[in-house]
């Protein structure tokens, strides 16, 4: 990996997220179904390479997973790639915290597993 992987944390971003930011979610199915941002693209980190044609070049990507470590490789990968991409610190996990929205699949309250 690169020694400087762009990141931010969810205290520096603005809420709501600004428009031209997408948000790229690279947790796995069960993980996403409990609760994730709303409008985020799913593309689980083992199928990134395979799926790349799907994320959006025009846009600078948010990448979130769960605490920071798969969005932190995916947003490497990515650079290699030639994509605008920052990993979010502290994931899911912290955006919760935070209090910031989410939304679930499963029909149950949105939270983080």
């Amino acid at each position: 990996m690169h020694p400087e992987i762009p990141s931010t944390t969810v205290q520096d971003l603005p809420n709501p997220l600004p428009d031209g930011l997408a948000v790229l979610d690279v947790r796995e199915p069960g993980e996403w179904d409990h609760g994730h941002i709303d409008g985020a693209l799913h593309l689980p980190l083992m199928e990134l390479v395979a799926r790349r044609d799907e994320v959006p070049r025009d846009q600078r990507l948010l990448v979130v997973c769960k605490i920071g470590g798969r969005s932190m490789q995916a947003v490497d990968w990515l650079h290699q790639q030639g994509y605008d991409a920052v990993n979010l610190e502290g994931g899911m996990v912290d955006w919760a915290d935070a209090g910031r929205p989410m939304v679930s699949e499963n029909g149950e309250a949105p939270r983080v597993v």
